[in-house]
């Protein structure tokens, strides 16, 4: 895996995400909209995707037909939210803290015709903390789950209008 961070609009990468499920969604009768706006922060691309993936692939895969998932991106002036809400089987107070552990199954009869490793979330969670980013999780059995990422500050990149650092390097630029 390439770890080399870079510039990333989550947004444009959460409708990527969501356009590669768009199959298994309809597939099982889910409704997967995006919103938000254009968010820009600095990470792991290919990670970055995983998380959106993952989240996506999962609110599908423990839903109902007929329900739907919501995967939001926005961005205040110092943090991105990401969230994904899904109207799925939702998770019990008891699993919640536990989901993110390498193959960990809430439900071991559900997990076999769900399909998958058991090692999505987890790899959510590790892509997470790589980009230190805070993970929530906020569900109701037979209501839904929401899980939310919040990339700090540190994540976004420097302000374009710094003109101090752009005008010292125009000037180098000339001479």
């Amino acid at each position: 895996l390439d770890e080399k961070r870079a510039e990333v609009d989550l947004f444009v990468l959460a409708k990527a995400a969501a356009a590669d499920l768009e199959s298994a969604a309809k597939k099982k009768e889910v409704s997967l909209t995006v919103t938000g706006s254009s968010s820009l922060l600095v990470g792991i691309p290919q990670l970055l995707y995983a998380i959106l993936h993952n989240l996506c692939d999962n609110a599908i895969k423990y839903n109902r037909p007929g329900g739907s998932v919501e995967v939001s991106v926005n961005k205040d002036e110092n943090r991105i939210l990401l969230s994904v809400r899904d109207t799925g089987i939702g998770i019990a107070k008891e699993h919640q803290e536990r989901i993110f552990e390498r193959f960990y199954r809430v439900d071991k009869s559900h997990s076999k015709e769900a399909g998958g490793t058991g090692l999505g979330l987890s790899i959510v969670k590790h892509a997470a903390i790589l980009h230190n980013a805070e993970i929530t999780v906020d569900s109701t059995p037979g209501v839904g789950t929401t899980i939310t990422l919040t990339f700090p500050a540190e994540s976004l990149p420097s302000p374009a209008g710094q003109s101090d650092s752009k005008a010292g390097q125009e000037i180098e630029v000339k001479t």
